[in-house]
């Protein structure tokens, strides 16, 4: 994103989070963020620290570092740029909300569902959304009565995935397709979070289409659908998502009929009206012979050049630029109603 925003339009003030949650001022440099295989990108502690407003009657933006304090102006629009806990899932967002400055994408309660994985299930099915079958875990559930769960757990049948109720990027996710091979996947998965999906495999074509909020009230666009296909991985993870692994290729647009398209966009827009979405979202859905089970609601989709989001909007006529544009837009009116 900081190689495609238009800087005639944008001033960008970058700000980076270290892992002990210091808000730093990071350079403007995009090469500093490539996705290197041998290297992941990290914010480190520069000694830098970024001071939100200190009150909602103000957008100043102030920094402190070895030369002392000074001013970065005044803030129109944060994008928050991120994934996972702390960052989507309504942490970050509420901090805005607090300091009165208006951001780019879901709102505390959206970001929030669309986080945890049985919230989002349990809110989608009961606006009459097919999910797949799932048991939520929980360790003290697990150590209290192990039969029962023991039990609704082997209902669901083989395979099934073990997954971090509040993790992104299929990270602490595991394919089972043995029952013996269930605790190693439940202790991967309690290794991210405290509570834990085990969720039947549907078998079905995996179809993602991107969601964007309108500058007015109640114009939700929903874009064509793009495929993704495993052929040498178990399934879609984290290093196909990000580090562009081999064994999965993504095709856009995807092969739909015109009907079915259709329903995808529906159920797409509905998906996201369910949550009480805003800005943007990526829909992920499994094509199988009895129609659409919604997979997950992403509130913060991947902005990669092998993201699908970007990838479905440039071909239903949005450029990147264009996408980025569209996105500031809706944040800051919202930010003005």
């Amino acid at each position: 994103m900081l190689r495609a925003i238009d800087r005639d339009r944008y001033e960008v003030i970058p700000v980076g989070i270290t892992r002990d949650g210091a808000f730093v001022l990071e350079a403007d440099d995009p090469e500093r963020f490539a996705l290197d295989p041998a290297h992941l990108p990290e914010v480190v502690d520069n000694g830098t620290r970024v001071r939100w407003p200190e009150s909602a009657s103000s957008r100043e933006l102030r920094v402190t570092d070895a030369a002392g304090d000074r001013s970065l102006g005044d803030v129109d629009v944060v994008f928050p740029i991120l994934h996972g806990r702390f960052g989507e899932d309504g942490t970050v967002q509420g901090l805005l909300e607090l300091v009165g400055l208006p951001y780019v994408g879901n709102g505390v309660l959206a970001s929030a569902i669309g986080m945890d994985k049985h919230v989002t299930k349990t809110v989608l099915e009961g606006a009459g959304i097919e999910v797949a079958p799932w048991v939520t875990l929980t360790r003290a559930g697990l150590a209290a009565d192990p039969e029962l769960w023991d039990r609704r757990t082997r209902s669901l049948g083989l395979p099934v995935f073990v997954k971090p109720a509040r993790a992104g990027s299929s990270v602490g996710v595991t394919k089972v397709s043995e029952w013996s091979d269930l605790d190693a996947a439940l202790e991967v998965a309690f290794a991210e979070d405290r509570t834990v999906l085990v969720e039947s495999a549907v078998v079905g074509r995996e179809i993602e289409c991107g969601v964007l909020e309108g500058r007015s009230a109640g114009d939700v666009r929903v874009s064509i659908a793009g495929e993704v296909v495993v052929t040498g991985r178990d399934f879609y993870d984290f290093d196909a998502k990000y580090l562009d692994a081999p064994g999965v290729e993504l095709i856009c647009p995807a092969d739909l009929g015109e009907g079915e398209l259709f329903e995808l966009q529906r159920i797409a827009r509905r998906a996201f009206e369910a949550i009480g979405g805003e800005g943007l979202a990526r829909v992920d859905v499994f094509l199988t012979g009895e129609g659409f089970v919604v997979n997950e609601v992403n509130t913060m989709p991947g902005f990669t050049p092998i993201s699908m989001f970007p990838t479905c909007w440039l071909n239903s006529g949005l450029s990147y630029p264009e996408l980025i544009d569209e996105l500031i837009a809706v944040g800051v009116a919202r930010g003005s109603r």
